[in-house]
């Protein structure tokens, strides 16, 4: 069971990877790889956090990384609702 168990660790692994392209965080990925890969969300978890401790400033970059680009988005959708408003009251002339 040795082989095999190590073999689906380097699987969730590589799927974790896959997830990180997309910047998804944790719970997102154990979402994900749950519903799609049909693993629990437990043993994502448990990859994830070994992860971590193995990529310690890689996984500091990332979730800066994420805080950043969450931001520019809130920011963002911030402007286009200031913009769709005024666009709407120059309409109303």
């Amino acid at each position: 069971m040795g082989d095999s168990s190590a073999s689906y660790i380097h699987m969730v692994q590589h799927l974790i990877e896959k997830c990180l392209l997309f910047h998804m965080s944790m719970e997102e990925c154990m979402e994900a790889l749950s519903k799609h890969a049909d693993i629990k969300p437990v043993i994502t978890s448990t990859v994830w956090k070994e992860l971590e401790k193995e990529n310690k400033e890689f996984f500091e970059a990332y979730s800066r990384g994420r805080e950043e680009k969450l931001s520019e988005m809130k920011t963002r959708e911030k402007i286009l609702k200031l913009l769709s408003d005024s666009s709407g009251e120059d309409t109303k002339d």
